[in-house]
């Protein structure tokens, strides 16, 4: 499908929010390829619907407000902040269209050919009618509490993305008013859907959508008045949280926890509402909102299709979801139960999802009740709620030992589970510190003291993604337990500037932004264009979720014209034109999309056969390199090298099942294995690494 957005012949940097609608076609696909599992297909289009709802409330809520404040201001990739907004307007009516019609004329065939019935009202059983009329008046009733408008019930504050209900009234209320619409807000505590028993339902897996519920006894909620229309509808807002970076703010968790309070209530920047809302009652929800004919979204659906993630939990049906499988375990540590002498005798390599996150809890379970362990610190962005992680933290704290906690609280959505984990840190004697004001402290970084013989030894866990034991079985992440004393000093180097004010000092072996991560980057792209115009072989691989950073862009154009060879596995969006004559000819951009999220960042340079390699919790973007506490550490070992090269860049380079290659225009083609085998990089990692299964 063309992109109405063609970049100019002299453009060489892409759109980036054009660039993310286009990583959600490719998510997209997914749920239209029938070799996926049809429940997992069904994840897939949820997945894509709960990507919008934060490309709206951030991405597109930062446009509209660059619209309002620098009209005529040119964005990197040279055009105006309006111009961009009215194509990425229309690719993103265009992908929703696409997205509810496989809803409508795909996926749902295929879940009733397998007896998952998503059932319309107008074709109820008499059974099923009296079953969810009962339904409405003893589970939705006593919690709607509907507001019919006049003077004394202005239009309510709407929350984010909640589902709510715009009803036309004829007829006169108790009171004698007749003001002709009403709102009716559905709880968050409601389900969206709801399960009918299977002797109702005539099927296995029967459901209901809460709108077809409440459409069905809208007249219910207002007695003596008759409902001629409802019709639902939701409201995206900014949802961007931002502290004043001023010298006024002295605590930034309080002002932080006042900020979260009104994050409900941001700015609206797009109104979904069902595609039979008669135009006026739509046009009343544009003006209540501030909004403008193109910020409405009509969708022949549910307005939101992301509480469908849950429908795969509530159906027995294994056949139709991916084939489960247990992560595995290094060698390194099967036989081992002391962690620390495993790490001793040389480091060791996690390679999540397929390999278990556990060493990393039992690494920190073990240091929390080591006699010997004095002391640790710990980088906190994304954990959840529920941690095995921070609870060891805690009880570390509760059994005397130094802990210091660097808790993150600008991590988008995460603010809360954060303060939290922080106070309850806090109430245990850790040391709890927020950081560097006016940076995120993304860096994952674990560092453990522990006195042996006498001296004291450090112990670090450098990753690439978050300590989140959830996420670890969903996102491809690597993750490196080392003793090297280098490396690990340099950790304990960049916790003290975190803690401490002093300067930034240069580190043995980590590249660290905002200081030097971004210039040895540089550096190093300039070190194989060297080579390259000697005659050497040069080569750079670099696998990330994105990459948009200018400097690195034009870096790596300079590289292709040198005759680098250039391979850039890009997961989401890149602001990087490959393909063009003169320019970018020896560069090659994919993106894998599949089972797993593509997360880890790896950096390869062939360095005249030295092979220099690097993993990062950066992505090549200007956020994470001049804005963000990042770092980059080498991998070392060579057993540990030869891993990273043999799962983390050479299956995604041979990918022909999951591969998508970009096109310099921006669009992407999907790769096919023509002939010979047919080769997934997820597949084949899962069959490597993975425990095997016994029977």
């Amino acid at each position: 499908m063309n992109m109405i957005y063609k970049p100019a012949e002299n453009q060489l940097l892409l759109n980036r929010e054009l660039g993310l609608l286009e990583f959600n076609r490719r998510v997209l696909a997914q749920a239209e390829d029938q070799g996926n599992p049809l429940l997992e297909r069904l994840k897939f289009l949820c997945i894509v619907s709960s990507n919008l709802d934060e490309f709206f409330e951030v991405r597109m809520a930062w446009l509209k407000e660059n619209m309002k404040l620098s009209a005529t201001r040119l964005l990197p990739e040279g055009v105006t902040p309006m111009q961009a907004f009215e194509w990425i307007t229309r690719e993103s009516h265009e992908l929703v269209e696409r997205q509810y019609r496989v809803f409508g004329e795909v996926m749902l065939p295929a879940l009733a050919a397998e007896g998952i019935h998503f059932f319309r009202r107008t074709l109820w059983t008499d059974t099923q009618r009296e079953w969810v009329r009962d339904y409405f008046f003893r589970e939705l009733m006593p919690v709607l509490t509907p507001i019919g408008l006049d003077p004394s019930h202005p239009f309510p504050r709407v929350l984010n993305k909640s589902l709510n209900f715009i009803v036309e009234l004829e007829g006169r209320d108790a009171f004698g008013r007749n003001s002709g619409i009403a709102i009716v807000q559905a709880p968050r505590i409601l389900p969206r859907f709801v399960k009918l028993p299977s002797e109702v339902s005539g099927v296995e897996h029967g459901f209901v959508f809460l709108s077809s519920i409440l459409h069905a006894h809208v007249d219910e909620l207002f007695a003596g008045m008759r409902a001629k229309g409802c019709y639902q509808f939701r409201v995206t807002r900014d949802s961007d949280v931002s502290v004043d970076n001023d010298e006024d703010v002295k605590d930034l968790r309080a002002a932080l926890e006042g900020e979260l309070s009104q994050r409900p209530f941001g700015s609206a920047v797009r109104l979904e509402v069902a595609d039979n809302c008669p135009l006026h009652l739509q046009d009343f929800l544009k003006e209540q909102f501030r909004l403008e004919d193109v910020d409405v979204y009509r969708v022949n659906g549910p307005v939101n299709l992301v509480r469908l993630m849950q429908v795969p939990d509530q159906v027995d049906r294994p056949d139709l979801k991916f084939e489960p499988f247990m992560p595995g375990t290094p060698v390194e540590l099967r036989k081992q139960t002391d962690l620390f002498a495993a790490i001793r005798h040389g480091d060791v390599l996690l390679h999540h999802p397929y390999q278990s996150f556990t060493p990393v809890i039992d690494l920190l379970q073990q240091a929390a009740l080591d006699p010997a362990v004095i002391a640790i610190k710990m980088t906190v962005y994304r954990t959840g709620s529920d941690s095995a992680l921070m609870e060891a933290l805690v009880e570390a704290a509760r059994r005397g030992k130094e802990v210091t906690a660097v808790v993150e609280l600008m991590a988008r959505f995460d603010e809360e589970a954060n303060i939290n984990w922080a106070a309850k840190l806090e109430r245990a004697g850790a040391h709890v510190v927020y950081g560097v004001y006016g940076y995120k402290t993304h860096a994952k970084m674990l560092l453990i003291v522990r006195r042996e013989e006498g001296k004291l030894r450090r112990y670090a866990h450098v990753g690439t993604g978050n300590y989140h034991p959830r996420t670890a079985k969903l996102y491809t992440d690597f993750g490196l337990m080392t003793a090297h004393e280098e490396i690990t000093s340099d950790v304990n180097d960049v916790f003290m500037q975190l803690t401490g004010l002093g300067l930034a000092g240069d580190h043995y072996q980590l590249w660290q932004s905002p200081f030097t991560l971004q210039p040895n980057m540089v550096k190093a792209i300039d070190r194989e264009i060297a080579h390259a115009r000697l005659g050497r072989k040069a080569v750079i691989i670099a696998k990330m979720n994105a990459l948009l950073e200018p400097t690195i862009i034009e870096k790596l154009y300079e590289a292709s014209q040198a005759g680098v060879t250039i391979h850039l596995i890009v997961r989401g969006v890149c602001a990087l034109r490959p393909g063009i004559q003169g320019i970018s000819e020896n560069i090659r951009v994919r993106s894998i999309v599949g089972r797993f999220l593509e997360h880890h960042r790896v950096f390869y340079f062939y360095n005249d056969g030295v092979e220099d390699l690097y993993l990062s919790s950066a992505d090549w973007m200007g956020r994470n390199l001049f804005r963000r506490i990042e770092i980059a550490f080498p991998i070392l070992d060579p057993r540990v090298k030869r891993r990273v090269i043999r799962e983390g860049l050479r299956p995604y380079l041979v990918d022909n099942a999951q591969a998508w290659e970009m096109q310099s225009d921006g669009r992407y083609r999907r790769k096919t294995a023509r002939t010979g085998k047919k080769r997934s990089a997820q597949a084949g990692l899962l069959a490597d690494l993975a425990a095997k299964q016994r029977n």
